[in-house]
């Protein structure tokens, strides 16, 4: 009994003293960023400006694997399975947190499977609507709203997607009801909202801005918990009288869950300090994205409020999805 307890604890030491020299190490071979989304975009942007400073940071290739499907389900289920070494890191966005939600039989746990890495930064929804609508501001159109339960309508990109969720927490908190007309797609959506057809839209930018800047839409609020610098001119929902509302599109790198804390610091401090850089900004902003930092653990802590926050407008909306 003695010599096994004696070589249980050699063994376990060995185990520590790889792990820490693996740590420091890090990393020992090419790099991938698994991209759950199709090549263009916010997150297959966000992914190749992260490649670029791994790989001049660290010495070793790091590579974007594009792998799309089932509402990004595919890819990011490749990262939950993964070996925890630092290896194989997802770049993504708030789908993260939808997804836990929306899927029933999801493969894996967005909380227990994950690791946040580093968060990259975020898209506003901005709140638009016909300009014949009789609305001046945020408090019209929820009087309004209120005055005529279900008459007016508002167009969404699908069931499940950002517009939709941040339209229907929109609803649940200010308790009014919008008929939800689903687009595939934001440019057929702000086509027909600039027609008439749909009266209300929760849309991201940057698509919507020409909209606003010619005058064919109106724009009331955004939806971060500050104002955007894409439309500094708008207030948020939440200066506009809609206590405690915030949703946005948000992008950020996870790793497999029980990844050493030591590689976790090495990525996170290679992507914030990639995040200074002007070009970086640039390349984001282009895509609507206005960079932002957390530490690993403020980003946890932020998906875990993100996941339950959606798991209730989901539940609302009876929105579902299936693998």
């Amino acid at each position: 009994m003695k010599i096994s307890r004696l070589h249980g604890t050699v063994f376990a030491t060995t185990l520590l003293s790889s792990a820490v020299i693996f740590a420091a190490d890090y990393p020992a071979r090419p790099i991938r960023l698994i991209a759950p989304f199709a090549p263009g975009g916010g997150v297959d942007v966000s992914a190749r400006f992260i490649a670029k400073q791994l790989t001049e940071s660290f010495g070793q290739t790091a590579i974007v694997d594009n792998r799309p499907g089932a509402g990004s389900t595919l890819g990011t289920d490749l990262v939950a399975k993964a070996a925890p070494d630092g290896h194989t890191l997802l770049v993504t966005h708030n789908a993260i947190a939808i997804n836990q939600s929306l899927y029933p039989k999801l493969p894996y746990d967005t909380v227990r499977d994950f690791t946040q890495v580093a968060f990259i930064g975020v898209t506003t929804f901005t709140l638009v609507v016909n300009p014949a609508l009789p609305v001046k501001n945020v408090k019209e159109l929820i009087a309004l709203a209120k005055a005529k339960p279900g008459a007016l309508n508002y167009a969404s990109t699908g069931a499940g997607g950002g517009s939709h969720l941040a339209t229907e927490y929109f609803m649940l908190a200010t308790g009014t009801k919008l008929l939800n007309i689903p687009y595939k797609g934001t440019a057929p959506a702000l086509t027909d909202l600039v027609s008439g057809q749909t009266h209300v839209m929760l849309s991201g930018l940057p698509g919507t801005v020409p909209f606003i800047k010619s005058k064919r839409i109106w724009a009331l609020a955004t939806t971060s918990s500050k104002r955007s610098i894409f439309l500094p001119e708008l207030p948020t929902l939440q200066e506009a009288g809609v206590d405690g509302y915030e949703f946005d599109a948000w992008y950020g790198m996870h790793a497999p869950a029980k990844t050493p804390r030591d590689i976790i610091a090495k990525l996170h401090t290679t992507v914030t300090q990639a995040l200074a850089l002007s070009d970086v900004r640039q390349q984001l902003m282009n895509q609507g994205i206005e960079p932002r930092d957390m530490s690993p653990a403020e980003f946890a802590a932020f998906v875990r409020r993100e996941v339950e926050k959606c798991a209730k407008i989901i539940k609302a909306s009876g929105a579902r999805a299936e693998l």
